[in-house]
């Protein structure tokens, strides 16, 4: 109804299975920021937050800063900390963020579909 195309944070939708089946269905972007959701207190510690759980589930997450000056951390200090206080989360999820990225982004589907083969050629080629 109102033509949303991505959800800021979304991390607390793990909290209503009916809410992650559509997310899930629809594909909608949900765009997280570990640091900040551990800096306003969503989750006492980073290795509370619930990424993997989203990504379990199919969600189209994505990593995200917020605000780096207030909240601290660039992209890069977001996914190195998620890495750290999260072992569960290994090669095979940073490549699903960052396809989930190439998917959000506003870019024409070409440049979408570009993006993803240099991925795929990159993660097969390391594994």
């Amino acid at each position: 109804m109102l033509h949303v195309e991505r959800i800021d944070h979304g991390v607390r939708s793990v909290e209503d299975p009916a809410l992650v089946q559509r997310l899930a269905r629809e594909r909608m972007p949900l765009t997280v920021c570990p640091l900040s959701n551990v800096k306003l207190c969503v989750y006492p510690t980073m290795a509370q937050h619930q990424l993997p759980a989203l990504l379990a589930a199919g969600l189209c997450a994505t990593v995200n800063s917020d605000d780096p000056a207030y909240f601290g951390g660039y992209m890069n200090a977001n996914f190195l900390a998620t890495f750290e206080a999260l072992p569960q989360l290994g090669a095979r999820e940073a490549h699903q963020l960052a396809v989930n990225s190439f998917e959000a982004s506003f870019v024409d589907e070409s440049a979408k579909r570009a993006w993803r083969a240099e991925l795929d050629r990159c993660f097969a080629a390391a594994a």
